[in-house]
């Protein structure tokens, strides 16, 4: 499962580094509420896998100082959406540190959070906030949507030497998919084909890429041959692979779970427009969550972010393929 390739990642790094600790909350004896770090505190004891208060500035804080310092630290944080209590270190102190001590500093710091929408957990909770760290220079951005992908890059994470955000997906952890035995490292900025097609390309990332495989797969049935790409990282983010996708297929259709305004996807689609216009046979499509907070009520919540037929019709728009159409093929 994507949480059992996590822990993996986590425990092989720490065998293999004795400076890489990780504190969070409920993290040790509990084992995480998705049980990422379950059984770790048995193996390395409570100095490197350490509960902390409900104190997610102190956390962040901590973890800053002491990737400073020479430690690697892994600052769990439980939703995403608390993370906005330790921005000011995040932003004006990770993110800034290496260039402000002219190239000396390092901030080896990585934090795990997940976001998303998923079981009603209401506005505080459900958001997909990528896209305030995509904007901040020195922060990469990390979104697995799959076991392997989720321990290659959090084994890659862990030995930077500048802060990572790694984003989770609550609504992945109980996925299952093939990992690689051994040394498993995939290399940030290498995008992956999830599906290979010829007629449109859809780019999608974290648990939005299982919504665009099923789509492809309908579409399949329609004759639609869709190609699905997922950067894996969206810094930095793959433009060489995306850009040789769209001069494939000439279509993109863009899907993100997060908000329509300011996203990842109108940036993505502002590279594409400006360096593969021509190669373009029609406008770029951008799938995405609604400007709203996210409602607790579970119809509207699964309303207010894409699904499979909203992503379908998105294509079939690309295409230039009416309703009508489609059902006299």
């Amino acid at each position: 499962m994507y949480r059992d390739a996590l822990r993996e990642a986590i425990d092989e790094e720490m065998a293999r580094d004795k400076t890489v600790f990780i504190i969070g909350e409920g993290i040790a004896e509990r084992g995480g509420s998705y049980k990422v770090t379950e059984g770790l505190l048995a193996k390395y004891g409570p100095k490197r896998v350490r509960d902390t208060p409900i104190a997610e500035a102190g956390m962040i804080g901590v973890g800053v100082g002491a990737a400073i310092a020479g430690a690697r630290p892994i600052v769990e944080i439980l939703y995403v959406d608390f993370a906005m209590l330790g921005m000011d270190m995040l932003v004006n102190q990770a993110a800034k540190f290496r260039l402000m001590t002219g190239g000396d500093g390092r901030v080896p710091f990585v934090m795990r959070t997940q976001g998303g929408t998923g079981g009603g957990v209401a506005a505080q909770h459900s958001q997909s906030l990528e896209a305030l760290f995509y904007h901040i220079p020195g922060l990469k951005v990390v979104m697995p949507s799959v076991p392997a992908d989720a321990k290659g890059l959090l084994k890659y994470a862990l030995r930077q030497s500048d802060p990572v955000m790694f984003l989770e997906h609550k609504h992945l952890y109980m996925t299952k998919g093939l990992v690689p035995e051994g040394e498993h490292i995939i290399e940030f900025g290498k995008a992956d084909i999830k599906r290979p097609g010829k007629d449109v390309t859809i780019i999608a990332w974290s648990n939005m890429i299982p919504r665009a495989l099923e789509a492809a797969a309908k579409l399949a049935e329609e004759g639609i041959d869709a190609e699905v790409l997922d950067p894996r990282t969206l810094v930095p983010l793959d433009k060489e692979a995306i850009l040789t996708s769209v001069a494939k297929t000439n279509r993109v259709v863009i899907v993100q779970e997060a908000v329509r305004r300011g996203g990842v996807a109108s940036d993505i689609a502002s590279i594409i427009q400006e360096e593969a216009f021509y190669q373009l046979d029609a406008p770029i499509e951008i799938v995405a969550g609604l400007n709203i907070p996210v409602p607790f009520n579970l119809e509207l919540e699964k309303a207010s972010v894409p699904q499979v037929p909203g992503i379908m019709a998105a294509v079939r728009r690309s295409l230039h393929l009416a309703p009508a159409a489609i059902a006299a093929q």
